[in-house]
């Protein structure tokens, strides 16, 4: 059987999508496609309908009933260069391959993460992990750009000395900061990729990520665009209510009071605002054979 290709993926191969300052998201490789989801899912009971509409329906039933193991079929490998602190944000996904640029055999290149002004906030008052939506006064911003700029530089300076007195690399780069840029290639399957796009393309995810996230969202929806539309509409797109917000929500569709308060309230509140922005998605025929138990 001859390998899958996609034109779209096609076009996209060894393409530099570039990533804040001096990042960017490759798409080195993949393997299969949405044609390899629907020949994975219908091996169980045949061949069964092999029309686009029908194959995007079994795609997106697939997804709506967490049938995950047809989309682990589909391999997309990244070649990315990110700051260290979103590396080790992202490293936390451990459903992947990698191979990281290592500073024991290599020297660190003056790479240095620097945010543009408009990404310098104060820190948020409702999240403790995160920026606020205001922005300080332009001249503080420049000033806070120059702090960066200043200690990357003295660091820097200090790493060429004491590779320069032959201190082994790997002592040398030890006070290099996290804002440092650091590159690798990363292979993962199309269904873990999801999870990790769910998370990191969340407003509350961190905007450094985030660009790395919609960046590769792109390559994942050039390689297997019916999986990617599914994907939005029932992952993206979707909102899931605890036991406690779909009380409230039967309560306030029966004309009363949803009987939470404080962040609960907010949190349920915010649901419901994403639930009144959706539009209107047109519903794929589903198939008629249920594709695996």
């Amino acid at each position: 059987m001859p390998r899958i290709t996609v034109d779209a993926a096609e076009a996209l191969l060894d393409q530099e999508i570039k990533v804040l300052d001096k990042g960017f998201v490759r798409l080195v490789d993949y393997m299969g496609g949405d044609q390899r989801i629907v020949q994975s899912a219908r091996v169980s009971y045949g061949a069964g309908t092999k029309t686009y509409r029908q194959d995007r329906g079994l795609i997106h039933y697939l997804m709506k009933n967490w049938h995950t193991s047809p989309f682990e079929q589909v391999q997309l490998t990244f070649h990315t260069k990110m700051p260290v602190f979103v590396a080790r944000q992202w490293v936390r996904h451990r459903t992947a391959r990698l191979n990281e640029i290592s500073g024991r055999y290599s020297v660190m290149k003056d790479e240095f993460y620097v945010p543009s002004p408009d990404q310098i906030r104060p820190q948020s008052e409702s999240n403790k992990q995160g920026r606020s939506d205001e922005r300080f006064e332009p001249e503080v911003e420049q000033a806070v750009i120059e702090l960066f700029r200043e200690e990357q530089a003295a660091v820097y300076r200090n790493y060429g000395k004491l590779l320069d007195m032959n201190v082994a690399r790997e002592l040398a780069r030890n006070n290099l900061p996290l804002s440092l840029y650091t590159e690798w290639y990363w292979q993962i399957d199309l269904h873990n990729l999801f999870h990790f796009l769910r998370l990191r393309m969340d407003p509350h995810a961190q905007y450094e990520i985030r660009a790395y996230a919609e960046a590769m969202a792109q390559c994942a929806k050039a390689v297997a665009p019916i999986a990617y539309e599914a994907f939005e509409e029932h992952i993206l797109g979707s909102v899931t209510f605890s036991r406690a917000e779909s009380e409230a929500l039967a309560a306030m569709l029966g004309g009363g009071q949803p009987g939470l308060e404080g962040r609960p309230l907010a949190a349920f509140q915010e649901k419901l605002a994403k639930l009144q922005a959706a539009k209107p998605a047109e519903e794929p025929e589903e198939p008629q054979l249920n594709p695996t138990a």
